[in-house]
């Protein structure tokens, strides 16, 4: 193996040992507390967004079953008077 070649992978161990230092340190454990903190805080704005959208969702479900549930009272009660106007003329006498 050449001297380059040696160099680098003892820069690598090196570097790779920093790393881990500088990883474990408790000034990293700090900035990765606060980027959780953030984060969690994200999540929770998430999931009252969610939340809002899934009641406002609801209530217009509920109206939209209340608009068929008018619309098809109406059809039938139309349909009832049609019938009734069918069966009245048919026993009316003709002249």
């Amino acid at each position: 193996m050449s001297w380059a070649k040696s160099r680098l992978v003892a820069y690598g161990f090196l570097l790779g040992t920093v790393g881990v230092k500088a990883l474990t340190s408790p000034e990293a454990k700090k900035v990765y507390t606060g980027i959780t903190s953030v984060g969690l805080r994200c999540a929770d704005g998430l999931m009252k967004t969610v939340q809002t959208v899934r009641e406002n969702f609801e209530d217009i479900v509920a109206d939209a079953k209340a608009i068929n549930e008018k619309t098809y009272r109406e059809e039938d009660e139309r349909k009832i008077a049609e019938a009734r106007a069918i069966i009245e003329a048919a026993d009316r006498p003709q002249d």
